[in-house]
């Protein structure tokens, strides 16, 4: 058997470099001189030739992160695909960004960080109509397999989404600190006289300890944004403070750059195949172009975008010297 002409490092290096079109065909035509440079036809194989596993990501996410430190953000995303007929995993699907449901990929995150790397560790694809996993279902498998693997974070973050009394007591299992949104119909007993909505609950910022139906005593933050609107925070740590509550959200609202950086700079939702496994594998190599992006900006202190730029600017710089497409002369 012939030995493969392209390899994963080669596809993710492709995928840093690449200012937009994330094709085999366009990953083909920038290769260096070489006398048999490989076909767009070793890239397309690539993707359907590796295996699908997040083991990879974990083994060189491995070394950028503190497992007995930093908090663990889970949070979902859609990957647009607007134009997509004939792509595996595709459906319509809430987007936080259109405000609307679009058709797309929805995408769940594990990320780690201390407020300033952002490192993703983990990663799940919510199939809708192909197995009978739900969305909480992949957060709680994330959850297990980052217990495996010895994290002991000093907070687990995520959104009213998956604050369901299973995933809120799994954390508590692992013994873990779990900080997230409830949303506005929760049910709490705040003073052992009978449950009500947490709407209806005296408290503040500094947050009240209540009895959570099902789940039992967690502490209740009332956040009034300057817009007027109202979120309500809660934490299993009883003793947990306004300004930590401050500093755990802060951290976690990482993700959401984290997101636009990994759409933006490593063409998460520009792969162009069909099947399954390619989009799969298209998505994990551009996890670990992330995480090689991310260390050089960490080590560096430039920003992803300085980072990327910079690849490009010696072609700009020489292409003024030497412009290609010029005006035809007149008489």
């Amino acid at each position: 058997m012939n030995s493969p002409k392209v390899t994963d490092e080669a596809h993710i290096n492709f995928l840093i470099a690449t200012p937009r079109v994330c094709s085999a065909t366009e990953a083909a035509r920038v290769q260096p001189d070489q006398p048999v440079p490989p076909a767009h036809d070793a890239f397309t194989r690539l993707l359907h030739r590796l295996e699908p596993d997040t083991a990879t990501l974990w083994r060189e996410a491995a070394g950028q992160v503190t497992r007995c430190g930093g908090i663990l953000v889970v949070d979902d995303s859609t990957l647009d695909k607007p134009y997509a007929r004939k792509i595996e995993w595709v459906c319509r699907h809430g987007s936080g960004k259109h405000h609307a449901v679009v058709e797309g990929i929805h995408w769940i995150t594990l990320l780690w960080t201390d407020g300033d790397r952002h490192i993703p560790v983990d990663d799940r694809l919510y199939d809708k109509t192909g197995d009978a996993l739900t969305k909480n279902d992949h957060f709680r498998a994330l959850l297990e397999t980052a217990h495996g693997r010895g994290f002991m974070p000093e907070c687990v973050v995520f959104d009213s989404g998956y604050s369901r009394l299973e995933n809120l007591k799994r954390v508590r299992d692992f013994g873990w600190v779990w900080l997230t949104r409830l949303k506005a119909n929760r049910v709490v007993n705040p003073d052992r006289r009978g449950l009500c909505p947490v709407t209806r609950v005296e408290t503040d910022a500094h947050g009240t300890v209540v009895h959570l139906k099902g789940y039992g005593l967690i502490r209740l933050f009332k956040i009034v944004a300057p817009d007027g609107d109202i979120e309500w925070w809660a934490s299993n740590d009883l003793q947990m403070s306004a300004s930590m509550r401050i500093r755990w959200a802060g951290y976690a609202w990482t993700i959401e750059y984290y997101h636009r950086g990994i759409k933006q700079f490593c063409g998460i939702e520009r792969a162009q195949v069909r099947a399954a496994r390619a989009q799969r594998n298209h998505i994990g190599l551009c996890l670990r172009a992330f995480l090689r992006l991310e260390s050089h900006c960490y080590r560096t202190g430039i920003s992803w975008f300085e980072a990327k730029t910079t690849i490009i600017r010696a072609a700009v710089r020489a292409y003024l010297v030497n412009p290609l497409y010029t005006l035809a002369a007149t008489a």
